[in-house]
């Protein structure tokens, strides 16, 4: 009978052991492979490509900065220590994705104001922030406006409702028709082609044509 005792004991004994031993392997195994993840993922990073962004104007700490080519502006602000309490970004898109060499310049609110009294509507404030008549070099990270809005033209093909109601004689039902009329059919190829709205004549359309573009 002790001998059956003894013989249990070993068993029990021997199996505690190899579970150990086991579990020690298995242990160095995940440790090994945390490790060479670890590593995979630096040389990844080290690989990854870096944009130089150079910020400027109302942040607190201007200068040159290195960002992952995925980082968009407000990070590279968020980067330069973050907005001055003279900040106006109403002119600039903080959504934009940087591109390398990149110049974001961040107005103060007596810049923008001086905008806005040279000219009036804020499509016009963006053209002067494109074209940067403060400082000497172009602001990239200024909000895109096409050259039509920047003349101020309205394009017949994708003015709203609201737009089309800004052209001299063309009042909500007309700049209706004109949006179910590009709905319904092919969009305007030119100018001329808004005649083929019903309601819009030859007198209409001399009063009008020196405002719309396609």
């Amino acid at each position: 009978m002790i001998g059956v005792i003894s013989f249990i004991i070993l068993i029990v004994i021997a199996s505690i052991i190899i579970f150990n031993s086991l579990k020690k392997d298995n242990k160095k195994d995940v440790k090994e492979d945390l490790v060479l993840e670890d590593k995979k993922l630096q040389k990844k990073e080290e690989k990854e490509e870096l944009y130089k962004v150079d910020i400027k104007g109302q942040v607190i700490n201007p200068g040159i900065y290195e960002l992952k080519t995925s980082s968009r502006v407000i990070d590279v602000i968020n980067m330069a220590g973050g907005l001055t309490e003279e900040a106006d970004t109403s002119v600039i898109n903080l959504s934009k994705k940087i591109t390398d060499e990149m110049v974001i310049i961040i107005y103060s609110y007596a810049e923008v104001e001086d905008f806005s009294k040279t000219k009036e509507i804020e499509k016009q404030v963006q053209e002067k922030c494109t074209k940067n008549e403060i400082y000497s070099i172009q602001n990239d990270a200024c909000i895109s406006i096409s050259s039509n809005e920047i003349n101020g033209l309205i394009n017949i093909n994708t003015a709203t409702k609201e737009e089309l109601m800004n052209l001299q004689g063309i009042g909500e039902s007309k700049a209706k028709d004109i949006i179910k009329y590009r709905e319904e059919n092919e969009q305007f190829n030119s100018i001329e082609d808004i005649k083929k709205v019903p309601g819009i004549g030859d007198n209409l359309f001399a009063s009008i044509k020196e405002n719309i573009t396609t």
